[in-house]
């Protein structure tokens, strides 16, 4: 008997060895990366090694992408390109004849979804820049919290601002967004880091109005030159050919609110560049 139950026990322990390694690499695939496919943060270092090699040799320049991190930008000035607000409306109801945006607030404890596009835009000339762009963005907003329930809730709402940019370089057909497989058509959308979730514990009958204000400001820039080639696909040449054209900025704004009785969201984006 011990010589049948010593294989079986080293058996046993090999299957349990490579499901507990199994289990691992499933966790590690399946983590989310934070702010995945968002351009304005620079790329991972092991990411951003692979980009130095398949871009060919880089520009005579006083500082290395090691040194700096962006050499296209080094040394020049900024430029103030374009500043705009969004204004948008969450309320049990929307009145029609008011041009601001609006989503009418399902009943709690009901969950809403909105989803706004082109809320506002800015529409910059040809040479605008010479080899990004950069936001800044204030969110200022004003939420009223209510449990109209007989039981504790959560309130929540969440707030995933992306941009459309929009440049006759990417009317292109052989030009393919990695995004969604198809051809540009004109235009590609990027993300933000300046996503917001709030969750706020209530009580029954609890009502309240809370305002908060943030900023986010230029990290890497969401469009930059090495990110319209490494990231979207263009050539150097293309690249370039892209901060000569005019292009259009717009903000969309998408998310969801949960025991809100009305909120007022004022967002406020400032286009830089170099």
């Amino acid at each position: 008997m011990s010589r049948l139950v010593k294989p079986l026990a080293v058996a046993g322990l090999a299957l349990a060895v490579a499901a507990l390694v199994l289990a691992a690499s499933s966790v590690r695939a399946t983590r989310p990366a934070p702010e995945a496919g968002n351009a304005d943060l620079l790329p991972p270092p092991a990411q951003l090694r692979l980009s130095r090699a398949s871009s060919g040799p880089v520009a005579p320049a006083s500082v290395t992408v090691d040194q700096v991190g962006d050499v296209d930008s080094f040394g020049r000035n900024l430029r103030w390109l374009g500043v705009t607000n969004a204004f948008i409306t969450l309320a049990p109801t929307c009145d029609p004849t008011d041009p601001t945006p609006c989503q009418a607030l399902s009943p709690s404890p009901a969950s809403t979804a909105f989803d706004f596009t082109d809320t506002v835009r800015i529409e910059l000339p040809k040479k605008a820049t010479n080899s990004l762009f950069c936001y800044w963005f204030s969110p200022v907003l004003t939420v009223n919290w209510q449990n109209a329930t007989a039981s504790p809730v959560v309130g929540r709402l969440v707030i995933n601002p992306t941009l459309t940019v929009e440049n006759p370089v990417l009317d292109d057909p052989a030009l393919i967004d990695p995004g969604t497989g198809a051809p540009f058509g004109g235009r590609l959308e990027t993300g933000m880091t300046s996503s917001e979730r709030f969750e706020v514990p209530m009580a029954p009958g609890v009502a309240f109005t809370e305002r908060t204000r943030d900023s986010a400001v230029c990290i890497a820039g969401f469009i930059t030159r090495r990110n319209l080639i490494d990231g979207y696909g263009l050539t150097p040449a293309q690249a370039d050919e892209f901060f000569k054209k005019p292009t259009t900025v717009k903000l969309n704004v998408r998310g969801s609110a949960q025991h809100v009785g009305f909120a007022s969201l004022v967002f406020g984006l400032r286009i830089i560049g170099d």
